[in-house]
């Protein structure tokens, strides 16, 4: 009997924990279509987890990098935005980078030797703030687009839906990559 109520008190304990600690459901934001709201559900939680792990980073933190050839917590938060300006661009508004836009975020597209020597000695509010108006203007743009739309492809076969998943999935990676790096900042 001893043993039934211990393993009675067991799983109690596990399942409030589980109950308490699960992960939060994707639901449709309000204002999309289905499948666009989402999408908006899963990149908004996503750049959430990224800021809070984030957002109270020192500069030399910020600036850290852990060898020559890694890339500094700052800089991947830049080519986020990038990333996500470019592909806000090319298919939400239907166009290219102006020349303007160009110069604003090439570097940051691609990481490497360039975005080492330009991202650094800022805070690292000042690039979650870059991502935050490139996202403000995704999440204006997505409203205005509906689901058939989203399973539009454009002239290589790919769809918008595609797109935006391949948006979610290059901030996952990066999220990886930011923890490890914060992993590996100075005691």
């Amino acid at each position: 009997m001893n043993f039934l109520k211990k393993n009675i008190a067991l799983l109690i304990m596990y399942f409030s924990f589980s109950i308490l600690n699960a992960q939060y459901e994707i639901i449709p934001e309000e204002g999309y279509t289905a499948q666009i709201g989402i999408m908006v559900d899963m990149l908004e939680d996503i750049k959430d987890r990224i800021t809070a792990n984030i957002n109270d980073l020192s500069q030399e933190q910020t600036d850290f990098l852990f060898d020559e050839q890694a890339n500094s917590i700052g800089s991947m938060i830049m080519h986020l935005a990038a990333t996500e300006a470019y592909y806000q661009v090319e298919t939400i508004e239907g166009r290219r980078w102006t020349a303007e836009e160009a110069s604003l975020w090439s570097v940051a597209g691609g990481l490497g030797d360039k975005s080492r020597a330009e991202y650094k000695a800022k805070p690292i509010d000042y690039y979650l703030d870059l991502w935050e108006e490139v996202r403000k203007k995704t999440l204006e743009g997505l409203k205005t687009k509906d689901d058939n739309w989203f399973s539009t492809s454009n002239e290589d076969g790919i769809n918008n839906h595609w797109v935006w998943f391949h948006v979610l999935e290059h901030q996952a990676a990066h999220m990886g990559q930011i923890d490890l790096v914060k992993a590996r900042l100075p005691k």
